[in-house]
């Protein structure tokens, strides 16, 4: 295993595609078509050439399969951000951070928008959001944090991190995965809703029955940057116990670093897999972040190596 940080010097470009890509949650088309353009330009430098899955059936979803899989790898292609509301009012998109004077961007029908974020506290110490811009905004336009890239040193820090990091994983890992299915889901920052259809999908039509979720954590008194990728043994939901010691006695042996996670909140694309009426297990493996939801979301390139390693030794060993 590589376990060092120049497989992502080499990607960085891919990483800050990503980023620049406007898919907050309700509006992931972009990153799917993303997603669909990126594979016809790859894949044929890829072990096996996937299945593309997608159609009015899946919504914005896409789903790459490869070979006979066994598991499924869930990604979530939607970020945080704003809704515009009326008079300059902006309402979340998810939970962003919201700080007076981060920048946003987005466009409606009049043209692009760059624009700064204002917070006011009104007499009863709630905190309400706005807009600074030089017209007013159609009402229903989305705005997302503006990209601010920055590879420096051991670090890259940028908007979106979460989840573009978690796609990243998946296009590393289709390079040589044989047999296995990649799941691009959507609205997974705001309520989620799609991965219940999705696990029928690959329950029913594929026999699939355990699932791993790429997707970032945090950095926490427990959970370190530059000790590795965080395997999670609980968050607001808890996976069946049997599964996540099978997957960290393979951790064990792949020689990748690691570290275990346990929070009592926060959820992710399993929390929908464990509520679905699929007897589907589900882990969650993601290389922590700090400055969560913000314009400066910040993590460790050997922990991002480290997730991509781990992906790809246990989608050949589980």
């Amino acid at each position: 295993m590589t376990n060092h940080t120049d497989m992502i010097e080499k990607d960085l470009n891919l990483i800050q595609d990503l980023v620049n890509v406007f898919a907050p949650s309700g509006r992931e088309s972009a990153m799917k078509e993303f997603i669909i353009d990126f594979v016809h330009t790859h894949q044929r430098d890829w072990k096996v050439k996937p299945e593309i899955i997608e159609g009015s059936e899946f919504q914005d979803c896409v789903m790459l399969k490869f070979g006979q899989p066994r598991t499924a790898v869930f990604a979530h292609m939607d970020s945080i951000g704003f809704t515009v509301r009326y008079e300059n009012q902006l309402v979340p998109i998810g939970s962003p951070d919201a700080e007076d004077g981060y920048e946003l961007t987005g466009s409606d029908n009049l043209g692009l928008i760059d624009c700064k974020l204002v917070t006011k506290e009104d007499e009863m110490g709630r905190n309400h959001l706005f807009y600074d811009f030089g017209r007013g905004i159609q009402s229903g336009t989305e705005l997302v944090f503006k990209s601010n890239f920055r590879s420096e040193g051991d670090y890259i820090q940028s908007c979106y991190m979460d989840n573009r990091l978690g796609i990243f994983n998946c296009l590393k890992i289709a390079e040589d995965l044989e047999n296995g299915i990649l799941v691009f889901s959507t609205g997974e920052e705001h309520g989620g809703g799609s991965v219940p259809f999705l696990t029928k999908y690959i329950y029913e039509k594929l026999g699939v029955k355990q699932a791993l979720i790429s997707d970032i954590t945090w950095v926490t008194e427990g959970v370190k940057h530059g000790e590795g990728v965080a395997i999670s043994m609980r968050d607001m939901s808890i996976p069946r116990r049997s599964y996540v010691d099978k997957i960290i006695e393979l951790t064990k042996e792949s020689g990748v670093s690691y570290q275990i996670e346990v929070e009592r909140a926060g959820g992710s694309d399993g929390r929908e897999i464990q509520s679905s009426p699929y007897p589907v297990d589900w882990c969650f493996i993601g290389a922590p972040e700090d400055n969560v939801h913000s314009p400066n979301e910040k993590v460790h390139k050997a922990d991002i190596a480290a997730m991509v390693d781990l992906y790809k030794y246990l989608l050949k060993n589980l």
